[in-house]
């Protein structure tokens, strides 16, 4: 629960005015998926050399930059990677994290490959409240060519019961890929309507260099909106924070909630208020970032509290980044190479 009697903490900006209000933690970059949209196995094979254990950030180092984040407004987090629950003992982490003050919210992003029941009861007894479980297919066929690894839906669709059991919020996220699995849009609105838990459709992006992004694989979350509005009438709600990601919708008849992520199509950027830790400590102040700050080096030089905050409202202080607003105009440009989703999470 929120500490309502701590002092109000730093407010810092961002050159568009954007506050630092959340921070999203890659605990890995290693998974046991090769999603084609994220980590195409052609560029990710047994080759590719990923962060090895000395080099990701310790979990006492995660929980000190994490206080020092709430110090400067951070009070939404997200543990990402990679696939976060390859991390051992992430509850651990979790419940570390859950008792810093100011902290008010802790999601976890995850394929839901490893999530067994009982890992599930340890998220919530460790603090997790929400947990986010990327499911882009049903159909058996589909599901595994998107993840290239043949892991069954099956067992996805029993992670995602074994969240619920649990008492953990849930919610899916589906990444729509033109000609892959766009016919995949109503069965999967079908099948959780009626249930607590909210699907969220999201426009294939062009983060990394490797996945291939073509505009024309994107489909627009206008086009996914009329699909499943002309079957089953939607009606928008207003957001519920600023900075909110998704925009969020409810059925007409009362069926629940349905989300879209539209970071191609109706950029966000403007009121984007998320910062980003990559496993070996970078900080990054954009999904599609080219650079970032080197944390973990400061820490382990011996630097102070005072001055890490110092360099972290700095990083956040020079944020100019609008990717998605002038996506067209970099990708013309050529730009530089773009940090790797799987490396500071989606």
């Amino acid at each position: 629960m929120p500490n309502h009697d701590l002092p109000n903490p730093v407010q810092v900006r961002d050159m568009l005015g954007r506050p630092l209000r959340d921070l999203r933690i890659s605990l890995t970059d290693h998974c046991n998926f090769r999603c084609v949209y994220c980590m195409p196995k052609a560029m990710f094979g047994t080759r590719y050399r990923f962060v090895d254990h000395a080099g990701l950030l310790t979990f006492p180092e995660i929980e000190r930059l994490v206080r020092l984040f709430a110090g400067l407004g951070v009070g939404k987090l997200r543990l990402t990677g990679g696939e976060p629950l390859l991390r051992p003992r992430i509850e651990d982490l979790i419940a570390s994290l859950a008792a810093i003050p100011g902290i008010e919210d802790i999601a976890v992003t995850t394929n839901g490959s490893l999530l067994t029941a009982a890992k599930a009861r340890a998220l919530k007894g460790a603090g997790l409240a929400r947990i986010t479980i990327s499911l882009d297919s049903l159909r058996g066929e589909t599901y595994e060519a998107m993840n290239d690894v043949g892991f069954p839906v099956a067992k996805v669709l029993a992670a995602i019961g074994h969240a619920a059991e649990a008492g953990l919020q849930v919610k899916l996220n589906m990444v729509v890929r033109r000609g892959l699995n766009d016919d995949d849009i109503l069965p999967m609105a079908e099948h959780f309507r009626h249930t607590p838990h909210v699907l969220r459709f999201i426009e294939y992006m062009d983060v990394g260099n490797m996945n291939g992004w073509q505009p024309q694989d994107v489909v627009p979350s206008a086009e996914i909106i009329a699909r499943i509005g002309e079957r089953w009438p939607l009606e928008p709600l207003e957001p519920s924070r600023y900075g909110e990601v998704a925009s969020r919708y409810v059925y007409a008849d009362g069926a629940g909630e349905i989300g879209f992520v539209s970071s191609v199509s109706q950029p966000f950027c403007r009121t984007c208020t998320r910062a980003r830790l990559s496993p070996e400590g970078t900080l990054y102040t954009c999904l599609f970032g080219t650079s970032g700050k080197d944390l973990r080096a400061l820490m382990r030089d011996g630097a102070g509290d005072d001055e890490i905050i110092a360099a972290l409202g700095a990083a956040w202080g020079s944020r100019e980044d609008r990717y998605s607003e002038i996506r067209s105009l970099l990708r013309a440009r050529g730009g530089g190479q773009k940090v790797e989703m799987f490396h500071i999470g989606g």
